[in-house]
C-alpha cells in the first residue's frame, strides 16, 4: 500500500509541477514513512545487479558492507585498481575488476550488465596535487558514468560533496559541482547525487583536515547532527534506502540532513 502511495504521490508531483523544494519536502516525507522491509523484498526479486567504485576509501568499503549483508543484489562487482581481500563468507561471491583508471576505455566490459551503480572514488588535492585530483575526481568519475551508461546501469549514484557548486571559486567545490552537471548530461534513467558534509569516520588514510574537524566537531554533532558533519553509515545507509524507494524525480540531489534522516528510515 505504501509503495502504490509513494508512487501516486511523485506522479502528481511531475503532474503539477511544483516546485523543487515543495517536490523534496513531498517525496522526502513519504521514504520517512515507508516500511524499508517489503522494498527490500520486492528489490531482491528483481535479481538485479550493480557495481561499486572507490571500496578501497571510507564510503566504498562501508557501503559494500551494508550491500552485502542486506543481500539486495543478485550480483555485486566492485571495480578498482587493485585486488583487494575481504574476510567473511558474505564476500565469496563478489566479483572484482581491477582496471586502469588511465586507460579505462579497455575495461569497458567491468562497466557493463550492472542495474545500478555507485561512485564513491575520490581523493584530495593534498594526495594528489591539484591536477591529480581533477583527474580522479572529474575525469576517472566522468569517464566511469560513460561506460557505465554504455553498458546499461539504468540508476546512477554519486558521492559528492556539501556545497558542490561548479561556479565556486574552491577547486575541491568546483570539481564536485562540475561533474555532477557533466554526469546529468549523460542522461540516466535515475541519476541520484549525495551531497554529505563532513564525514564522521576514523580513517586509515590521514586526512589532517578530517582528522581537526572530528575532535572539533564532535561533540558539537551529537546536539546538531546535521549542521556541519555526518556519520559514514548514515551516508551508506540512504544511498541503500534511496535505491530501494521509487524515484521521485529523474535528477535528485540528497543534501547532507536529507541524508541524515533518510539514513535513520526504519527497515521493520
Amino acid at each position: 500500500m505504501r509503495y502504490h502511495a509513494a508512487f501516486l504521490c511523485t506522479t502528481a508531483i511531475k503532474l503539477l509541477g511544483l516546485s523543487s523544494v515543495v517536490k523534496h519536502c513531498l517525496v522526502l516525507s513519504f521514504r520517512m514513512a515507508h516500511d524499508l522491509k517489503p522494498l527490500a523484498e520486492d528489490f531482491r526479486q528483481k535479481n538485479k545487479s550493480c557495481f561499486i567504485l572507490g571500496v578501497s576509501g571510507e564510503t566504498g568499503k562501508e557501503l559494500l558492507k551494508e550491500i552485502v549483508e542486506r543481500k539486495l543484489f543478485s550480483r555485486i562487482t566492485v571495480i578498482g585498481r587493485r585486488q583487494l581481500t575481504f574476510e567473511g563468507e558474505a564476500y565469496e561471491n563478489l566479483v572484482q575488476e581491477v582496471v586502469d583508471f588511465e586507460k579505462l576505455n579497455d575495461y569497458a566490459a567491468a562497466f557493463q550488465g550492472h542495474d545500478v551503480g555507485y561512485c564513491c572514488l575520490g581523493t584530495t588535492k593534498a594526495k594528489a596535487g591539484a591536477d591529480g585530483f581533477i583527474r580522479v575526481d572529474h575525469d576517472y568519475v566522468l569517464k566511469s558514468a560513460e561506460l557505465a551508461k554504455a553498458g546499461g546501469c539504468s540508476h546512477f549514484n554519486l558521492e559528492s560533496s556539501k556545497g558542490a557548486d561548479k561556479t565556486s571559486g574552491f577547486l575541491y567545490l568546483k570539481v564536485k559541482g562540475q561533474v555532477e552537471a557533466d554526469i546529468e548530461l549523460l542522461g540516466f534513467e535515475r541519476y541520484s547525487i549525495y551531497r554529505p558534509a563532513v564525514l564522521m569516520v576514523d580513517r586509515q588514510e590521514s586526512r589532517p583536515a578530517e582528522w581537526f574537524a572530528r575532535k572539533v566537531l564532535g561533540p558539537f554533532s551529537s546536539m546538531f547532527p546535521t549542521a556541519m558533519s555526518i556519520p559514514i553509515q548514515s551516508v551508506t545507509r540512504a544511498m541503500v534506502a534511496n535505491t530501494l524507494i521509487p524515484a521521485g524525480e529523474k535528477v535528485e540531489i540528497l543534501e547532507n540532513k536529507a541524508i541524515y534522516d533518510l539514513g535513520k528510515a526504519p527497515e521493520k
